[in-house]
């Protein structure tokens, strides 16, 4: 057994360390391997679009940024709500702004 399988079709987790600075872990997800932080609701201070739901994440609000896991992926960086990158496999393509 995979000690980093959450199940249920969720990603498997590695954590990063020291490797990539600011980075909580990285995520491996059908649609690939993405670089993970988590924001606490005290270090947001900006409205962002949530590309999952395409609903504001509010100032103060617990969220995540992810980027793809390749060179350059940091370019395609996003914040999202917490259910909604968990959810984003499931909803298939086309549903996702991103």
């Amino acid at each position: 057994m995979d000690p980093f399988d959450r199940g249920g079709g969720r990603g498997a987790v590695r954590p990063v360390g020291g490797s990539v600075p600011g980075v909580d872990q990285v995520e491996e997800w059908p649609d690939g391997d993405w670089h993970v932080r988590r924001v606490s609701g005290a270090g947001s201070d900006k409205v962002y679009r949530c590309p999952g739901c395409d609903q504001e994440i509010r100032p103060g609000l617990p969220h995540l940024v992810s980027w793809p896991a390749w060179a350059g992926g940091e370019n395609e960086r996003r914040h999202w709500h917490t259910a909604c990158w968990r959810n984003r496999v499931r909803r298939g393509p086309g549903r996702s702004r991103y």
